[in-house]
């Protein structure tokens, strides 16, 4: 794998570096040619390059106004692949044969060294994120970062603390607020349209159950010591590194569909109520855990938050009662909302026109073309990391509950559990050495 050596120096001077805006270089020099000022163009580089992270180096490469000039992962091949991705897109953008101006790391330290680099786009696997953007913040990025926001909510928290302390443009990757009909249902239950809100329903798919996979020798091309990284290093298997059978559903990397998919729907409704900066304050539920395999986190799960308002919010896996998605329930209606369509009762909602003088959303009509021009303008984006950690936190709360077996009090102001130590140890978790957040 090709690599760019960065000296140890080098990079801790990144990291301790002033804070400053972008640094835009010109379309000429990068090689993309004239049709975009240098003022608008911004240098990017993406750590995890994988199903998940090729969709995002897809939507970085659409806009005129981005440069990838660096990717990295683990395994070998996909970062040749994305090298090869952007390079033939690049090419046949400047009309030339070829392209030669990506470079390639397994070590995501080296690419955040680098001082050609404004921002960076983080899709690596869960238990990667805290980290990664804690140092990539430390070396001046700005972050683009996969959902959910973090593992555990002490990661949440500092990277809270590291986007304000460094003036950081952090979007949370929850691209559903950037949809349309997720905006006009939130300003319905904003605007009052539906009455007074009692209840609101969220559903998401359940957890997978695997077979027990025995030990196999890791493959050539995957630095696996790289890949587990902070979190206790177990043996690898075929489906070990899959994002949809495999590390997703494992409680040594990650929490589990209850948060790497519900993060989503928990967030709309986060985004509709307005309670961005706020949390659950009762929260008690349970679930059901694979019997035997190699995952370990909930299958399904019904669980029940009551805020400070008296709001009830319901959560469990999507079924035949609960569609994946978000209802809202009011004493005049109710509106039900997923990525792909929108439905109320009376349907006379959906022809509601919000007027110039009530509540309107935070209007986005591109998740990462939000993000850019974000980091152009200095301003928050729709998605800010207030917003990730409040629903990611929501998400793992439940874990909590249902973990512990019993209600848990929840006092958002303090980013602690009331008067339970037991609870606040599974805040966080241990980290292997040297990586901490």
């Amino acid at each position: 794998m090709t690599c760019s050596h960065i000296s140890r120096r080098r990079f801790l001077q990144a990291a301790a570096g002033s804070i400053a805006v972008p640094r835009f270089v010109s379309a000429r020099a990068l090689g993309a040619g004239d049709n975009v000022a240098a003022s608008e163009r911004i240098t990017l580089g993406s750590i995890g390059v994988g199903s998940r992270g090729s969709g995002l180096l897809n939507g970085c490469l659409a806009f005129d106004t981005a440069q990838v000039v660096a990717v990295c992962d683990p395994f070998e091949h996909k970062c040749q692949a994305a090298k090869r991705t952007i390079e033939t897109r690049y090419a046949d953008r400047a009309g030339k044969g070829n392209y030669h101006g990506c470079e390639t790391y397994n070590d995501f330290r080296e690419l955040i060294g680098r001082d050609d680099i404004d921002a960076v786009v983080i899709a690596s696997p869960g238990h990667w994120h805290a980290i990664q953007a804690v140092q990539a913040m430390k070396a001046g990025k700005d972050l683009y970062s996969e959902k959910p926001l973090s593992v555990t909510i002490a990661e949440g928290q500092a990277m809270c603390r590291t986007v304000r302390r460094y003036s950081r443009v952090f979007q949370t990757g929850t691209h559903m607020r950037s949809i349309a009909h997720v905006r006009f249902a939130g300003e319905l239950v904003q605007n009052g349209y539906l009455g007074r809100l009692h209840t609101v329903e969220v559903a998401c798919p359940g957890g997978r159950e695997a077979p027990v996979e025995k030990e196999v020798p890791v493959p050539a091309g995957l630095d696996y010591e790289m890949w587990v990284g902070p979190a206790l290093m177990i043996s690898y298997t075929p489906h070990r590194c899959d994002r949809l059978f495999g590390w997703m559903h494992c409680y040594n990397f990650v929490t589990g569909w209850i948060s790497g998919w519900g993060v989503h729907h928990m967030d709309i409704a986060l985004f509709a109520l307005g309670k961005d900066h706020s949390g659950a304050i009762e929260v008690e539920g349970t679930a059901v855990f694979p019997k035997a395999g190699m995952n370990d986190t909930p299958i399904s799960w019904a669980v029940e938050y009551t805020l400070a308002d008296g709001l009830e919010i319901k959560y469990s896996e999507s079924n035949n009662l609960h569609p994946s998605g978000v209802r809202f329930k009011g004493d005049k209606g109710w509106v039900f909302v997923n990525g792909s369509k929108i439905e109320a009762e009376p349907a006379s909602l959906l022809k509601v026109a919000i007027k110039p003088d009530e509540t309107h959303l935070y209007e986005s009509k591109n998740h990462m073309g939000n993000f850019l021009e974000c980091v152009r303008s200095r301003r928050d984006p729709v998605a800010p990391v207030e917003a990730g950690h409040a629903a990611t936190t929501l998400c793992n709360i439940a874990d909590v509950a249902i973990r512990l077996n019993r209600r848990v009090t929840w006092d958002p102001a303090a980013g602690s559990f009331v008067d339970d130590s037991e609870a606040d140890r599974m805040r966080s978790r241990a980290t292997r050495s040297p990586w901490m957040t």
